[in-house]
């Protein structure tokens, strides 16, 4: 019985870190239809950049991936007004090759910045664990954990409470109505990616200290994370948090009472059955087309 509650422990708490590193992906792939490949590129890219604010500075990865919201926003902007918008004026399937364009340019010039070794974060608590009778909570997947309990909690806040949330979620339902309503696709877009790209720095911070990382880990974390988005549902913020809470407990499960290789394959079989099943993904309701024309 212990085996099992430490198995499920680890499972939300690491399944927790997978929906926050997803996130972004969610947003731009739910609402704007488009599968942005940059987003390993981009997670790995703020988990260097925290461990750059750690190791020069002593800043605390949790405290740092504040900081890295910052430039991380601009950089979204960036990439949707010069890169994603002018291709999308022309054929908005290639919006996937841009993307994925982009994630190679970047994985480039991360490798020229701070080479190809592997690198992680050690902040005091890496490598610590608070105690619960038989059972052990390590401390740092606790603190990453409950860190994207409140991305999570702010995103969809924002998403209900706000205008801009509103005219997000008119824009992802009925696209041609929010035009009418005055709702400009353009700036829509433009605030999804700088909100997208600026929510990776929280999985990049989490990242930087669970895992080591180099430049090329991208291409793990984007199978990852689009796992996770198709599991939850196209543009579900509790969806996704959801999958990935599910997916880590796959996981957790299968290593523990299987084998670890078999743990590798969950997220792959998952994506199959939940295709197969509930193309819609496990936490949205099927749309119906009819409705939208």
């Amino acid at each position: 019985m212990t085996e099992l509650l430490q198995a499920l422990i680890f499972g939300v708490l690491t399944g927790g870190v997978y929906a926050l590193m997803a996130t972004g992906l969610t947003l731009t792939f739910g609402v704007m239809k488009i599968v942005n490949m940059a987003q390993g590129a981009l997670l790995i890219l703020s988990a260097y950049l925290c461990w750059t604010l750690w190791s020069h500075l002593g800043i605390d990865p949790l405290l740092g991936s504040l900081i890295v919201t910052v430039p991380l926003a601009a950089l979204g902007i960036l990439i949707y007004r010069y890169v994603v918008e002018r291709v999308q004026r022309h054929d908005h399937g290639l919006t996937i090759v841009v993307t994925f364009a982009v994630a190679l340019v970047a994985e480039a010039l991360i490798a020229l910045t701070w080479g190809p070794n592997p690198t992680a974060t050690t902040p005091a608590y890496f490598n610590q664990a608070f105690k619960l009778g038989s059972l052990t909570i390590p401390r740092a997947q606790l603190y990453a954990f409950l860190l994207a309990v409140a991305v999570t909690a702010l995103l969809q806040l924002g998403l209900k409470r706000t205008w801009l949330g509103h005219a997000i979620t008119a824009a992802a339902e009925n696209p041609e109505g929010a035009r009418l309503i005055g709702i400009q696709p353009k700036r829509i877009g433009t605030w999804i990616f700088a909100i997208a790209t600026a929510t990776t720095a929280f999985g990049g911070a989490a990242l930087s200290f669970l895992y080591q990382f180099t430049p090329d880990s991208q291409d793990t974390w984007i199978g990852l994370t689009l796992s996770v988005v198709i599991l939850g549902g196209l543009g579900s913020v509790p969806g996704a948090f959801a999958a990935g809470v599910l997916l880590g407990l796959a996981e957790s499960v299968t290593t523990t009472y299987i084998s670890v290789r078999w743990s590798e394959a969950v997220p792959t079989i998952l994506i199959l059955l939940v295709l197969l099943i509930r193309p819609q993904g496990l936490f949205t309701l099927a749309a119906r087309q009819d409705a939208a024309t």
